[in-house]
């Protein structure tokens, strides 16, 4: 059975609340906020119309101010940071003065499955409009930045030529869909959620029944054994179980998130068969999308409802006004069969083949290499890749006798198949580089720190993760890594104002899923950073037990051993 999550949340409290909370089955419809305004005059999937028509003619001062920083957002599109503005004025600074001229653009790619011909149309598209820009992240998507308003109906011809969009990519609605990057070929899979993905894109993505959500949705679908998909923290989380009477089908969790308020999700103790996963998620939006807290921006996320709720009461909704049907009660799932959960290294298929997971840096690539991957796979009999969630890749349906040349053509380009456990565990955000909202970087102090491990603890070989953050929004999961880092400005020996982080340590998803522990005033300096790892994990292995895994010693360990 899965073990008690610790941590997951703060005691349930009794709410007596005096004011409407924007919950539209409650006869709360009158915005309370610009944001809830903006989706009431105009629903963000329109916006497309007037990027095509007007704005990609007109240029970026065309833009109205609504559909910058607000509906462009449903086709994937962000403003990013202008350069050369410090961290230390990311809270100052209007969102006019943060914003520069070109956007992010993130790519949809639900499952994390791609295509050879996909791979390289990202690729193509990033050499040609973005800059060689490209960053795989940590819910499978690849963003692109630099990006100008006025090529983006060009891309989007190119990608969706392909298959791929960037519909709903972003904005509140429901996001990316994560998948198992292994569903349907791994020899130990429970059940294939593929079905269960493809209809709900078909039925629900991009349609207007759920373009509307109080904020962004995440969902995550996955029957592996390995539970690949970070279901502890998404919105809506379907985990592949086998009930006793019915085989093979799926546990639901619901109201997980991390930023600044973060909270496990919980079980509701229902089994759903896969053909009726797509109904179970509807109702599961459509609670949000009704009951939903609309008022405040910050409180507007599924879990501060189901923390009110709690699972009963929540189950009970979903039966009775949404599916009106009782479901099955069923089994939790077991625990996790590795500690390990990306998928790296070399691994054979139920069919005989194998797949070959590699590990960028942080996830940072470019246009040119996702094309070189893509030719790799091609050249190796495989048109099937994946994204993890981990920000790693995944090349599918490899023979066996092209396995070694595949692993030696990933090493000439720098990617790892028996990766170090620092450049298989370490994960960033997009950091200052590009977001509006980061204080520090990231993703360079990322690879830096893992060349920096690697080159003083060559030995090191326990499973180790380490999460960057750029701002306390935890898009990096800051607060479910062995080591995670949140950045901040912080004060270095001479008293001067510098760029560093807050350190959580022990937070873990998987084997007792929970939340890192803060150490009183534990703040590092980016220069002191790969000293402080260093020193934190060399104490680790002096004073671990026989199997003691970082996060179980990080509970019992001193404040002294941990500073």
């Amino acid at each position: 059975m899965a073990a008690t999550p610790h941590n997951s949340a703060a005691p349930r409290r009794k709410v007596s609340r005096h004011r409407g909370e924007g919950q539209w089955a409650v006869g709360h419809h009158t915005p309370l906020n610009g944001n809830e305004q903006f989706k009431k005059d105009d629903d963000g999937l329109n916006v497309r119309t007037r990027i095509e028509t007007i704005y990609a003619k007109r240029g970026f001062d065309s833009i109205d101010p609504n559909d910058l920083r607000g509906r462009m957002r449903w086709w994937g599109l962000y403003t990013q940071r202008k350069p050369g503005i410090d961290g230390g004025k990311t809270a100052v600074l209007e969102p006019e003065e943060l914003d520069d001229r070109y956007f992010m653009l993130r790519v949809r790619i639900d499952g994390g499955r791609l295509t050879v011909a996909q791979l390289r149309a990202i690729g193509e598209v990033s050499e040609t409009y973005a800059r060689g820009t490209a960053d795989i992240t940590d819910r499978q998507n690849i963003q692109l930045h630099w990006i100008r308003i006025e090529d983006v109906p060009a891309i989007w011809e190119k990608l969706e030529a392909v298959g791929l969009s960037t519909t709903e990519a972003c904005g509140d609605c429901p996001r990316v869909i994560i998948g198992s990057p292994v569903a349907g070929i791994a020899a130990d899979e429970i059940i294939d959620g593929t079905p269960a993905v493809d209809e709900i894109h078909e039925r629900y993505i991009g349609s207007k029944e759920f373009s509307n959500l109080p904020r962004k949705f995440k969902t995550a679908v996955s029957g592996s054994p390995v539970q690949d998909v970070v279901h502890e923290i998404n919105d809506v989380a379907f985990v592949g179980v086998v009930h006793p009477e019915h085989g093979p089908g799926f546990d639901l969790w619901v109201g997980g998130g991390l930023s600044t308020n973060p909270r496990l999700a919980e079980r509701l103790g229902t089994w759903v068969p896969l053909a009726e996963v797509p109904d179970v998620w509807a109702g599961v939006v459509g609670i949000f999308r009704d009951y939903g807290y609309r008022r405040l921006r910050n409180r507007a996320r599924l879990k501060f409802l189901m923390a009110d709720w709690g699972p009963a009461r929540f189950r009970q909704v979903l039966e009775d006004e949404y599916l009106h049907r009782k479901l099955v009660d069923g089994p939790a799932p077991e625990e996790p069969v590795s500690e390990w959960r990306d998928h790296v290294g070399v691994h054979r298929q139920r069919d005989g083949r194998y797949y070959v997971g590699f590990a960028p840096r942080v996830g940072r690539v470019d246009g040119t290499t996702l094309t070189k991957i893509a030719e790799l796979a091609a050249a190796h009999g495989s048109d099937r890749l994946n994204t993890t969630v981990e920000q790693k890749m995944i090349i599918l349906d490899v023979a066996e006798d092209q396995v070694d040349s595949l692993v030696a053509g990933l090493e000439a380009l720098d990617f790892q198949v028996n990766p170090s456990p620092f450049r298989r565990g370490t994960i960033a955000c997009t950091g200052i580089e590009f977001c509006k909202l980061a204080i520090v970087e990231t993703k360079a102090r990322g690879a830096r720190l893992i060349d920096e491990l690697e080159r003083r603890m060559p030995d090191f070989a326990e499973p180790l993760t380490i999460n960057i953050n750029g701002c306390p929004n935890a898009c990096a999961r800051i607060q479910t890594a062995d080591i995670g880092l949140k950045g901040q400005l912080v004060l270095d020996a001479d008293g001067n104002q510098v760029e560093g982080y807050q350190v959580h340590l022990g937070g873990a998803l998987g084997l007792q899923a929970g939340f890192g522990r803060k150490v009183r005033g534990l703040k590092v300096t980016s220069e002191e950073l790969p000293d402080y790892v260093e020193r934190v994990l060399r104490r680790f292995q002096e004073q671990r037990e026989d199997g003691e895994r970082f996060a179980a010693w990080v509970t019992r360990a001193s404040e002294e051993s941990l500073s």
